[in-house]
């Protein structure tokens, strides 16, 4: 299997024969043994001295395959990643037992030094977060001229342009000549991903690691990037070593699969007989944690209680010294949408499509045209003064739960936030509040005076769902709440969100590029691309037999 399975991949760097005799003596590109990682803890920490967050962990990559390493967020994938690479935090960090070993030489045992002329060269990585993982002050040119030059240093300043103009090109970013001039905040997510990837290849490593490198990215930008790197490993014949939880993006990419769980690998096998055939009742709940179930029915009848009317955003494109901006980018044109009370409004589309821009509109954060109708009230003709009292009456979830929080305050104090600016509460009304609805989103009212860093992710969404829901909101807008999530916690929140729903009477507008949720929570849909929407109705009607063709292409690109 392995052998039908590298023989069919392009090899430039290593010769015909060599390869065939590599294949023969079975020889690892990575062979990783008795793995385990553990972390010391300061002297004022009353955890224990020692926390092994990975125990014995043992795998192999074979030159061309992708080995796909999978799990719930916590679970170790992402610590034993970085270990090949040695970016955890050493001394802090040490590896107690185990060996990895690449191209024969043991990494465990490398210096600094000599890790440094791995890293980049022969071991390529890239992380989840470009945004994050991008200078902001520098232009993409520049960074990725000094990821050539890394290890190139004799290369001249007309050389280095043209290579990373032609690293630009590779990684099918557009106008290269143009983007090298850009800065991160002026590409899209997947042109700053695009831009990642082109430095992680820049020195065409035998091995590149790919640490959930499309969490954040939408369907259609997604199989873009997947599609990238599958071509470039097949032009390059490297290995790719893919971690995530996106068990759609597993299938489509990798040969084998690992599975982690507590900082254990429990279960490794090629990809379809892990689908088909998995072995462990751990890898079982992972295959079917998929939102199976529709939208329940809706609780608050037929009473529209959001409506918009010829709504449209544009911002200037140009602002002249005198007189007013001539150019603009009409980023939502003209809509019209009406929510039922106790309904769910999916919105869908690709980055930049003008979903989240639609949401900042309804809040009343940003300047629109048109109509915004809560219930009776006309938004679009009040001023902010008289718009702030009906704020705790449409709230709003934030993407990034650890962006949104504070890391300053404890969660109690985020999450009364909001008590203090629409009621008079005292402070013991106050704490009561916030253990109510801390037991209500399913979070332990004794961890209230922990900080966000102390929760997973999932817990972080749910301290910001529970910021939003103790004004006793009417309606929620949900900016992408669950796309920094893995999937089983995906579900969880899903679960929770349709449970309050029910329980309350919540309105939601639901903005996600993942279709499996926005038909397991959306009674509703509209599709938009730059925008306008394409297509709208009931959303078993639009998702099951979509009328428009770029409707068609986002479910062919969302591997359901």
């Amino acid at each position: 299997m392995i052998f039908s399975m590298l023989k069919n991949t392009s090899i430039e760097k290593t010769s015909e024969e060599a390869f065939e005799k590599k294949v023969a003596e079975h020889i690892p590109l990575l062979d990783v043994k008795n793995l385990s990682v553990a972390f010391r803890r300061g002297p004022t920490s009353n955890r224990p001295a020692v926390d092994t967050v990975v125990e014995d962990v043992s795998f192999n990559i074979y030159p061309g395959e992708t080995l796909a390493i999978v799990g719930e967020s916590g679970s170790g994938k992402s610590v034993t990643a970085h270990s090949i690479m040695k970016l955890l935090p050493y001394p802090m960090a040490f590896h107690p037992q185990g060996t990895i070993i690449f191209e024969g030489e043991d990494l465990v045992q490398y210096p600094s030094e000599q890790m440094q002329r791995i890293r980049g060269f022969k071991i390529g990585m890239i992380f989840q977060e470009p945004m994050t993982a991008l200078n902001p002050l520098h232009t993409i040119g520049k960074q990725l001229g000094e990821a050539l030059k890394l290890h190139a240093p004799t290369l001249r300043k007309h050389e280095l342009k043209e290579k990373t103009i032609a690293m630009l090109h590779k990684v099918q970013i557009d106008q290269p000549e143009r983007r090298i001039s850009s800065y991160p905040h002026e590409l899209s997510g997947g042109q700053r991903q695009r831009v990642m990837i082109a430095m992680a290849l820049a020195h065409e490593p035998r091995l590149l690691i790919a640490d959930e490198p499309t969490t954040a990215l939408d369907v259609t930008v997604q199989r873009e990037i997947l599609t990238l790197l599958k071509d470039l490993q097949h032009e390059m014949g490297m290995a790719i070593l893919l971690i995530t939880h996106d068990l759609g993006v597993v299938r489509h990419m990798a040969n084998r699969i690992a599975v982690m769980h507590q900082g254990k690998l429990i279960e490794e096998q090629p990809c379809e007989d892990l689908f088909n055939h998995p072995q462990e009742d751990y890898t079982r709940m992972l295959l079917d944690s998929e939102p199976h179930h529709e939208a329940p029915a809706v609780v608050g009848g037929k009473k529209i209680l959001l409506r918009t009317k010829e709504l449209s955003v544009s911002f200037p494109l140009n602002k002249p010294l005198f007189g007013k901006p001539t150019r603009f980018l009409h980023a939502v044109k003209p809509i019209n949408i009406e929510v039922s009370a106790g309904s769910t409004l999916g919105i869908v589309g690709e980055s930049g499509s003008g979903k989240t821009t639609l949401a900042l509109a309804i809040l009343k954060l940003i300047s629109s045209k048109g109509e915004i109708h809560y219930g009776q009230v006309p938004l679009h003709r009040l001023n902010e003064r008289k718009v702030r009292p009906l704020r705790k009456e449409i709230q709003v979830v934030f993407q990034d739960p650890f962006a949104s929080l504070s890391p300053r305050l404890p969660i109690s104090d985020i999450i009364a936030e909001g008590l203090l600016v629409h009621t008079k509460q005292n402070n013991e009304e106050r704490e009561q509040a916030v253990v109510k609805v801390m037991e209500e989103v399913g979070l332990d009212p004794e961890d209230r005076h922990r900080y966000p860093h102390e929760f997973s992710g999932g817990q972080r969404q749910r301290v910001a769902i529970a910021r939003a829901l103790i004004l006793n909101p009417k309606i929620v807008i949900l900016d992408e709440p669950t796309s920094a999530l893995d999937r089983i916690v995906q579900i969880q929140v899903i679960d929770l969100l349709q449970k309050l729903q029910a329980n309350r009477g919540l309105t939601y507008l639901f903005i996600s590029h993942d279709l499996k949720m926005v038909k397991a929570l959306s009674h509703q849909v509209i599709v938009m691309k730059q925008g306008q929407v394409l297509e709208q109705g009931n959303t078993q009607d639009v998702l099951n037999a979509p009328q428009h063709e770029y409707t068609q292409s986002l479910l062919d690109a969302s591997f359901l």
